[in-house]
């Protein structure tokens, strides 16, 4: 039947796509059933499941490197030193500039307070979350939860490892310090 006018049109559209909706239960059932498996198996093992008594992590595909140290650039401990008022004063102003939009040293923004970090993270942490955000909130499980807690990724800044040593620096310094009145 070939519809004659829009009326007839309408009916005839409305009819097929009823229609045609209609054997979709048909067709997904055994996929739901059938599809996702259930393991049976003959037994043996693939390989794909942790021996008994293993924790398996969140970032089990991370080295343990990784998971202590992050994920990028910086692969070996760094040989930190004391604390440069050089590299301080260059950090606070490219924290300033490309930070502190999104992070307080001591309050809750749209990103966390970053004053005790480097108590919390390893310096090489840091600086690979600095250097190497969208892979650490794509990878590791502290940054994955960070992103759950705020919802916002941390976008790169496009730092040189540099730049990520003064921000590094102002940060310890920042620890050392202890809170101030205005964060």
């Amino acid at each position: 039947m070939i519809p004659a006018n829009w009326t007839q049109i309408r009916c005839w559209k409305l009819a097929v796509w009823k229609t045609s909706w209609i054997h979709l239960p048909a067709l997904v059932l055994p996929l739901v059933l059938f599809g996702c498996g259930g393991g049976g198996g003959d037994g043996e093992d693939t390989g794909s499941q942790a021996e008994p008594g293993a924790t398996v992590e969140p970032g089990s595909d991370l080295t343990e490197w990784e998971l202590e140290n992050g994920i990028g650039p910086v692969t070996e401990p760094l040989a930190l030193g004391d604390i440069d008022p050089g590299l301080v004063a260059q950090g606070e102003e490219i924290f300033n500039l490309k930070c502190s939009a999104c992070h307080k040293l001591d309050q809750r923004y749209v990103a966390p307070p970053l004053r005790d970090v480097t108590s919390r993270r390893t310096p090489e942490f840091v600086m690979n979350m600095l250097l190497n955000p969208l892979e650490m909130t794509q990878r590791h499980p502290a940054t994955k939860e960070l992103l759950a807690e705020y919802y916002t990724p941390m976008t790169p800044q496009g730092l040189t490892n540099e730049d990520a040593r003064a921000i590094l620096d102002f940060l310890r310094q920042a620890l050392a310090d202890g809170p101030a009145g205005g964060g």
